[in-house]
């Protein structure tokens, strides 16, 4: 057979749910510039953080992924089954994460809410709809893990006693606002408006941080940091958005105050992968299908 007539081998749903999570994580990493965080320029706001490495992170998740989406397929309700399923590879997948990276947290957040979103991707290929998935996987976060470690304290944790915050953990049950209600119609208001697809990508992690509290900011630079980034935001997307170029100067500013407050919009970031995958998932899968 030929180069030219040789197909692709038809991949599986859990299989192509895999690809499209482990693809929105590379191309979040390699979005750039984005203000605090590692990008094709740097580390940003990190010292134990590069691109090769969230690249390796990000590949070492697949099986974890496929194995959440085959989790949802045979369960096939949400419940408590599903919730511990979904517990238990996360935390599978957390330790490969952490022998890849050699100890380092690159996507612990994109564990929870790219898992989420994957298993409910799963869970009904018919209706794939970003507010459909984000429903679902709200419906999952709902229930408790009862697996869970009971001395499990993360960063995040931590910060919503101390500032009274919602975390990653209620963005899920709330069925991704930061997503749903401000990147993916800044994506798309950004597409409409002829900036290109990275500047639009960018303006929708902006449009994440005018209002998310992100826990890794609050964790790093407290509410100073917090407002810094928030604010910033805003004042890019009010000066026209990363296509501009007023908004590439409020951009760098921003990316400015995140270094010189070793800020980390890391919860942004975990978001906009969520964004990047609800994005292109019921186009990529009904390619596939059509491909057939």
């Amino acid at each position: 057979m030929s180069a030219v007539n040789a197909r692709q081998p038809q991949l599986s749903l859990s299989e192509s749910l895999a690809d499209l999570a482990v693809e929105a994580l590379i191309d979040e990493a390699d979005l750039s510039p984005k203000p605090g965080l590692v990008d094709r320029r740097g580390s940003g706001a990190h010292t134990d953080l590069h691109l090769g490495l969230m690249h390796a992170s990000a590949l070492a998740l697949w099986p974890m992924f496929n194995q959440m989406a085959q989790a949802a397929l045979e369960l096939g309700d949400i419940g408590q089954p599903l919730r511990e399923a979904l517990g238990r590879l996360g935390r599978e997948g957390e330790v490969e994460m952490l022998r890849v990276t050699g100890g380092v947290n690159t996507h612990r957040g994109a564990i929870w809410s790219l898992g989420l979103l994957t298993a409910a991707a799963a869970l009904d290929e018919q209706a794939l709809k970003p507010a459909s998935v984000a429903l679902r996987a709200a419906r999952i976060a709902l229930f408790s893990d009862r697996g869970a470690p009971a001395n499990g304290d993360s960063h995040g944790a931590q910060v919503c006693r101390l500032y009274g915050v919602r975390g990653a953990r209620e963005e899920a049950q709330l069925g991704f606002p930061a997503v749903i209600q401000q990147a993916l119609p800044q994506l798309q208001r950004s597409r409409a408006a002829a900036a290109g697809e990275q500047n639009a990508r960018l303006d929708a992690l902006l449009a994440i941080m005018t209002s998310l509290t992100d826990t890794c900011v609050l964790y790093r630079a407290g509410l100073a940091g917090l407002s810094s980034m928030q604010g910033g935001a805003r004042a890019v997307l009010m000066a026209g958005g990363c296509a501009s170029l007023d908004g590439r100067r409020r951009l760098r500013e921003l990316d400015y105050d995140m270094l010189r407050l070793r800020a980390s919009p890391g919860g942004a970031a975990d978001l906009l992968a969520a964004s990047l995958f609800l994005d292109r998932l019921q186009p990529a899968l009904q390619a596939q299908i059509g491909s057939v």
